[in-house]
């Protein structure tokens, strides 16, 4: 891989050299807590050395945005090969089976559907399950699709819900109780478990649908999961380094489910948002990177792997993310190990590719693992590549106080709390998706 950047570094060192200058101590209050734990609050300083997405890979500094296109091309072949690896093409065979559709779903206030997708067109091949919640009262609304962790019928009490028949963790974990779960499978006690985290009613009320699909029916997230991923569909991308991966195959389905909406009368297939929240929001910055199709995108504690960028060497490591999950990334992201000071390249490129449509990047103060700074980082790193491609990028270029959000088309929050999504987090969403995505908003 040629990564020969000396000019273009120094090109990158001179370009964020007035960010570097404009990031502040945090304010009072946010000093006054660091008691607790200090490194929560640490100043975010850009990494000297951190790869530029305005300069091509010999070198060449990109001052007009007719050159962005090639450059774009540039970085989707790189991280394709480096990080996350080869996927299929959309399926020709594919088709949906509507399972269920019900107008009167939640007390009538929306219109429920239960989709198959059927990757290879058959009902005994691979399959995702979508889920699709639309406000009656609102015609053809912009949508929220994120892939949720435990089982469609997590998110809402909703008798109507199909039950995965998927292999589901179980037993308590650090998120939710799983004691629901009997033989890795889902039961009727599983229903609504999760509903804290996806507040249904709430996302039709400020007039937007939201589509959800299983992370288990696109790959079960283990070492030993290979044979039930949809990777093993395609045993031809599973050859060499850059091999097809977990985190693309999230990715991958996301597309497949905007397939589905894009052609879903009931709503705006054109204001489709990605969402995800930790590794499934690594997933969602890779679908918005890639299929320019979506509208939006929205990183909740996605950290590294995600929004983070790996030079500010805090919180998850290269090392450790290859070492804990060897399935996430191809297996050529492994010869980086213990190198993340010194990548030829980092997320800040990845989020590139989603400029200039609006992108929202959220931390929480107390997840360490995800690097609050880090991510902040990222959302300042890429603003360059917003103002060359005409728009606004990050509002402001301080690490904001715990719980102040900077709106822009580059939104951030830092909010009080640990690892997980909140009511505050879905209101800073909602209030973005207002101001970018409802009206089909094109300002800059």
């Amino acid at each position: 891989m040629h990564v020969s950047r000396a000019a273009g570094r120094r090109d990158c060192a001179a370009r964020v050299s007035a960010l570097i200058m404009a990031v502040i101590a945090l304010t009072a209050t946010a000093v006054a807590s660091s008691q607790t734990n200090p490194d929560q609050y640490r100043q975010p300083v850009m990494p000297a050395h951190l790869p530029d997405a305005l300069v091509f890979a010999d070198g060449t500094p990109i001052t007009s945005p007719s050159q962005w296109p090639q450059r774009r091309r540039e970085l989707v072949e790189l991280f394709t090969e480096q990080m996350y690896g080869r996927m299929p093409a959309r399926p020709a065979e594919m088709r949906f089976k509507v399972i269920d559709l019900d107008r009167h779903a939640l007390g009538g206030k929306a219109t429920r559907e239960q989709v198959s997708i059927l990757f290879r067109g058959r009902e005994d091949g691979p399959r995702m399950d979508l889920l699709v919640y639309v406000p009656n009262r609102v015609k053809r609304p912009p949508v929220i699709l994120g892939f949720n962790f435990w089982g469609n019928e997590t998110i809402s009490a909703d008798a109507g819900i199909r039950i995965s028949d998927r292999w589901v963790e179980s037993g308590p974990t650090s998120y939710l109780d799983l004691s629901c779960v009997k033989n890795h499978r889902a039961t009727e006690a599983c229903r609504g478990i999760d509903q804290g985290r996806w507040p249904v009613e709430k996302i039709l009320e400020a007039g937007y649908a939201l589509a959800t699909a299983y992370r288990g029916d696109v790959d079960p997230d283990r070492a030993d999961g290979y044979n039930e991923s949809i990777r093993s569909a395609w045993p031809e991308l599973a050859q060499g380094g850059n091999n097809f991966s977990t985190i693309a195959a999230w990715a991958w389905a996301m597309s497949r489910a905007l397939d589905y909406l894009e052609q879903d009368a009931e709503v705006d297939g054109n204001r489709v948002v990605a969402f995800g929240w930790s590794r499934l929001g690594k997933a969602a910055i890779w679908a918005g990177a890639l299929d320019a199709r979506f509208a939006a995108v929205i990183s909740n504690e996605s950290g590294a792997g995600g929004a983070k960028v790996f030079h500010d060497v805090h919180g998850e490591t290269v090392a450790l993310l290859n070492t804990r999950f060897p399935y996430w990334f191809c297996s050529n992201f492994k010869q980086y190990n213990g190198r993340d000071a010194e990548l030829p390249f980092d997320q800040n490129e990845v989020l590139a590719l989603i400029a200039p449509r609006p992108l929202y990047i959220a931390s929480a103060v107390e997840d360490e693992n995800a690097d609050p700074q880090g991510e902040f980082l990222g959302a300042l790193a890429v603003t360059p590549v917003y103002r060359l491609l005409g728009s606004t990028g990050l509002p402001a270029a301080a690490w904001p106080e715990v719980n102040k959000p900077l709106l822009g088309r580059v939104s951030y929050h830092v909010r009080s709390g640990a690892h997980s999504v909140t009511g505050f987090d879905w209101e800073q969403y909602l209030r973005f998706c207002d101001a970018y995505v409802k009206a089909g908003a094109s300002s800059k």
